[in-house]
């Protein structure tokens, strides 16, 4: 209930006390919102921009034009996160690929518009460019409104896991990496960013808990790269660690390559989104353009208590020619101008990306990304 003081005057009495009257109206009670009973969680895979990619954006402006595809179904999630795969480069540097990486920073803003809530940043290039690298992309996501989870510029600030509100509902992201590439972590700073190590995940998604997080989202860097199947070290880490109350979901990156979802019990896993945004040379594998957008609809059931109701995917493709951008598979494959070479390439990665996205036998629900949640 709203209260409103039309009027306040003040005195002093005879014996120099304050005296006071008040005009007091109530307004009419403002109805309360219903609870929410579900929402949506929109996760994709690699954010990886190597230099052809990274000149492209740069002419272009930001990335809005390369990443357009997915603004549908990401500015329309409850909640969205991505994967920033690799540093932000310092003004002046040169794009660099492989074997170290970075990427302009004007990839924040475009992942702002695009309507990203948070991005996991532990990842076997977290510390190319070294500290400073890993400071300036988690400066560049706070500069335009996006939370991060996975590396950090202080002990304090990695011991609070980071926790998302989606009207009232409080959902915490968590972000792990199997592997630095061999790089050492800056001298005294243990924390800076985060190894896969099943108590240290275990434990900050007890705390996630304890700070008020009714749902947990695992990001995990691991896998191998270029398969298509799901290792037994993920398989086995899954059963793991949604095993416990604590983790709810688990969205993986760094195949590169689309890898299967699993449903465990109740919960999911997405073992690999694949490289939602890359340009690897011409030549690599077709399949290493292959990428999926997934929703989740968490719908409640008990008080606090929370399930994964529907898992929606949209099949994507990372198209290098005339230039770089995201292609939304579905959409695309329903217009009846395609030339019959385009429909060809988009038909091959489609049915690519629906047999090893469907592998393990999950009821997913195959849609464009244009397709609404509900719908």
């Amino acid at each position: 209930m709203r209260i409103l003081v039309a009027g306040l005057a003040l005195g002093l009495t005879a014996c120099g006390t304050v005296a006071t009257s008040t005009a007091v109206s109530e307004t009419a009670a403002s109805p309360t919102p219903a609870p929410v009973t579900s929402f949506t969680v929109v996760a994709t895979g690699d954010f990886i921009s190597q230099p052809q990619l990274s000149e492209q954006a740069v002419a272009e402006g930001g990335f809005g034009r390369v990443l357009q595809a997915l603004r549908p179904m990401v500015s329309a999630a409850d909640i969205a996160i991505c994967h920033m795969e690799t540093p932000f480069a310092a003004p002046g540097d040169e794009w660099t690929g492989y074997p170290i990486f970075n990427a302009p920073p004007v990839l924040a803003d475009t992942s702002a518009e695009l309507g990203y809530d948070s991005c996991s940043t532990a990842s076997n290039h977290v510390i190319d460019y070294g500290w400073d690298g890993l400071v300036r992309t988690l400066d560049g996501l706070d500069r335009v409104g996006i939370r991060h989870a996975g590396s950090a510029r202080t002990a304090e600030e990695a011991a609070t896991p980071t926790i998302l509100n989606h009207q009232g509902v409080r959902v915490g992201h968590l972000s792990y990496t199997f592997s630095f590439n061999g790089m050492e972590l800056p001298p005294g700073k243990p924390w800076a960013s985060n190894l896969i190590d099943t108590q240290a995940i275990l434990g900050e998604a007890q705390r996630a808990k304890a700070a008020g997080a009714e749902v947990v989202v695992l990001s995990l860097h691991w896998g191998t790269e270029y398969m298509n199947e799901a290792d037994y070290g993920q398989t086995g880490l899954a059963q793991e660690l949604l095993a416990s109350p604590d983790i709810d979901l688990i969205v993986g990156t760094h195949a590169h390559v689309v890898q299967p979802l699993e449903r465990i019990g109740s919960k999911w896993v997405a073992y690999g989104m694949g490289n939602v945004m890359v340009r690897f040379p011409d030549g690599s594998p077709e399949n290493t353009q292959d990428a999926y957008t997934a929703r989740y609809t968490f719908s409640r059931g008990e008080p606090g208590k929370w399930e994964v109701s529907k898992v929606e995917v949209a099949p994507m493709w990372m198209e290098y020619y005339p230039s770089g951008r995201v292609v939304d598979l579905t959409t695309e494959l329903a217009r009846p101008d395609l030339s019959s070479g385009q429909r060809d390439t988009y038909q091959r990665a489609y049915d690519r990306i629906v047999a090893w996205a469907g592998a393990m036998g999950a009821p997913i629900e195959f849609v464009s990304a244009h397709h609404r949640h509900g719908s």
